[in-house]
């Protein structure tokens, strides 16, 4: 079981968590190939929108990977590459400022950069503390 944390707005995260699905760097397919069946996925929303102004800065969602189940989906022009998340729909937002000081993401002076990538692994440490600080304990 690996943990890795998605980068991605907090709208398109509800909407995520509505369809019971991940979508990741605008749905392409290879992020979403690097996590396995029984991995987690936290979500990590620096904005509320991705085309807005309005900062957020927190621990989102989290979830499960119940498969290894890869599709695309057809909204028409937009065909994003998809998998199913069980989400835990009783954890709560997380701002990561709280949790900076003890994180080993945050630990180093331009920590946000890696978050460029979209999806990055996340230390074992890290998601028992980000999750706890979800409010999610098992």
């Amino acid at each position: 079981m690996s943990a890795w944390l998605g980068v991605v707005s907090a709208n398109h995260v509800q909407r995520g968590v509505s369809l019971g699905i991940a979508q990741i760097n605008h749905g392409k397919r290879t992020p979403l190939a690097r996590m396995q069946e029984n991995d987690w996925l936290i979500y990590y929303s620096p904005k509320v929108r991705m085309d807005g102004d309005e900062t957020l800065r927190s621990f989102t969602a989290i979830g499960r990977l119940p498969d290894n189940e890869i599709w695309q989906a057809d909204e028409g022009d937009f065909k994003p590459f998809r998998r199913r998340v069980q989400y835990r729909v009783d954890a709560e937002q997380a701002p990561v400022e709280p949790l900076k000081a003890t994180l080993d993401l945050t630990s180093g002076p331009n920590w946000g950069y890696q978050l460029r990538r979209g999806l990055v692994p996340l230390s074992d440490r890290d998601f028992e503390i980000i999750r706890a600080a979800m409010g999610i304990t098992s």
